[in-house]
C-alpha cells in the first residue's frame, strides 16, 4: 500500500505558502495589544493599550535595535520628523524592538543623541508577545537568533489601529518611512 502521507504533507506546505501573503497583519479598527512591554528597565512595564487610548499616536516596529536600516534611517525618520507629526495630531511615537529594555534605551539614548530629542519613546517587547499579537513577527533566526518584529508604522487613535505600513519582505524601509507615512496620514 502506497502511503499518502508525503502528499498531503506537501500539499498542506503548498496551501502554507500560497495563503502566506494573503495575511492581513495588524488591521484597520484592531485595538492595541495590552501585552506587557518595557521602557528603560525591566522594573518599567508599559501598556501600549493604555498609552494609546487617548489621541493619536505612532508605534513604528523595527527587527533590531542598533541594525544598521533601523539605525541609519528608519528611527532617525521619525525622531527627525516628530514635530510634523505633531503638527498632524500625533503626540506620541512608541519605537518598538524585540530587544530587552537595557538594549532599547541604550539605543533610544544613541540615536536621540545623534539626531536631537524628540518625544519618540523606545519600547522593549523582550519576548516577542507584544509584536505577536500584532500578528508581525518573522523569523529571523538566520540573522538576529530569534523571532523579530517586522518593519512597521501603524496609526492609533484612541486605542484603534487607523492605519498600517507594514514592509512587504520584512525588512526594507519604504513603505514605514517616515516621510511617507507622514504624506499618507
Amino acid at each position: 500500500m502506497i502511503s499518502t502521507r508525503p502528499i498531503l504533507r506537501a500539499r498542506a506546505q503548498l496551501l502554507i505558502k500560497i495563503a502566506a501573503p494573503l495575511r492581513t497583519y495588524a488591521s484597520v479598527g484592531e485595538s492595541i495589544s495590552s501585552s506587557k512591554v518595557f521602557e528603560n528597565s525591566p522594573g518599567n512595564d508599559v501598556n501600549l493599550a493604555e498609552e494609546t487610548s487617548s489621541g493619536k499616536s505612532i508605534i513604528v516596529g523595527v527587527p533590531g535595535a542598533f541594525s544598521p536600516g533601523c539605525s541609519k534611517s528608519h528611527v532617525p525618520g521619525y525622531i527627525k520628523n516628530s514635530k510634523a507629526f505633531g503638527d498632524k495630531g500625533y503626540k506620541q511615537i512608541f519605537v518598538v524592538a524585540v530587544n530587552d529594555p537595557f538594549v532599547t534605551k541604550a539605543w533610544g539614548d544613541d540615536l536621540s543623541d545623534a539626531n536631537g530629542a524628540s518625544n519618540v519613546r523606545f519600547i522593549a517587547d523582550p519576548t516577542g508577545a507584544f509584536t505577536k499579537e500584532l500578528d508581525l513577527l518573522f523569523d529571523a533566526t538566520k540573522v538576529f537568533g530569534n523571532e523579530r518584529s517586522k518593519r512597521y508604522a501603524l496609526t492609533v487613535e484612541d486605542g484603534k489601529i487607523t492605519n498600517t505600513f507594514v514592509e512587504p519582505d520584512n525588512t526594507s524601509v519604504n513603505v514605514s518611512d517616515a516621510v511617507k507615512v507622514l504624506q499618507d496620514i
